[in-house]
């Protein structure tokens, strides 16, 4: 009994202890992340709702169609999406494009090919099988072209770039199943275009945008503005809409098995709570035998 009765206090001990440790910890990150950029430019970013937010969300087809088209027109001609295969527009989960309609989208793009009989690189009408080609032969000539600065390749920026989100949201988004930071920075990026204030003037070539993650002047000139590309479904042409469209389809760029990985991992949890329960009730059947 006096062995017991130290165990407790002790137990406690141990609890206390890792909760302070705990505590202290997440206190530490919260308070040396902002310390290490002290200074730097943390822009704003808005929380967006999107369809394919939570555990049951869902691509909008029509958004993504959208999406394409404003890619298409608005960024291909200094953006590539070369981990992206133009056969994935027609595939389950994405923007639903038939095959016809892939085809005709692939044989708009120009890709290298060779070399042909006489040993000669060429040039031809891409196909399905093709991956989103590159405007550019080479870095040098793409940065020529953009006054030093490289376009970054589209493939996976709505997971490579993200809003800052700090204590304590970078660890409740684990229990949040957040993950639309990528699409939200997106967004705030292509509305974040407006005059530069007298003390924050860009240099020549650059643009002042509030929602730069790297500061506050970006090479990249004003992609899209009102009434810039027309929607044949009724949509609002503006660079609210296009900025959503656009940041929806590269997030599926990004991640086309979506929807079918929450599909699975809803159907992983229901796997897993099931079980759970037979094997709770094969326990209480097994013991229930023994005597106590």
């Amino acid at each position: 009994m006096q062995t017991t009765n130290k165990s407790v206090p002790l137990a406690r001990q141990v609890l206390a202890a890792s909760l302070s440790i705990g505590l202290a910890t997440a206190a530490f990150m919260g308070l040396t992340a902002p310390a290490s950029s002290a200074g730097a430019h943390v822009p704003q970013i808005e929380e967006m709702s999107w369809t394919f937010a939570g555990p049951f969300g869902k691509f909008d087809k029509a958004q993504l169609q959208r999406g394409y088209k404003i890619y298409k027109e608005a960024c291909a001609a200094c953006h590539s999406m070369k981990f992206v295969s133009f056969r994935t527009l027609a595939q389950k989960g994405g923007p639903g494009f038939t095959e016809e309609q892939v085809k005709a989208l692939a044989a708009t793009f120009k890709v290298q090919d060779g070399p042909n009989d006489q040993g000669e690189m060429f040039e031809r009408a891409a196909r399905p099988s093709d991956r989103f080609p590159s405007p550019f032969p080479n870095e040098q000539v793409a940065r020529s072209a953009n006054n030093g600065a490289l376009p970054p390749d589209l493939s996976l920026i709505a997971k490579a770039r993200a809003a800052p989100r700090g204590f304590p949201w970078f660890i409740l988004d684990g229990f949040s199943l957040y993950q639309e930071s990528g699409p939200d920075y997106l967004h705030a990026l292509l509305n974040g275009y407006k005059d530069a204030p007298k003390d924050a003037a860009c240099g020549d070539g650059l643009y002042y945008n509030s929602a730069f993650l790297a500061g506050t002047c970006i090479a990249m000139a004003k992609p899209v503005s009102d009434g810039q590309i027309e929607y044949t479904d009724g949509t609002p042409t503006t660079v609210e809409q296009y900025s959503k469209d656009v940041a929806a389809f590269l997030m599926w760029a990004a991640e086309p098995m979506l929807e079918e990985r929450k599909s699975t991992g809803f159907k992983v949890f229901l796997f897993l709570l099931v079980f759970s329960g037979l094997l709770y009730f094969t326990k209480r059947k097994v013991w229930s035998a023994v005597p106590h």
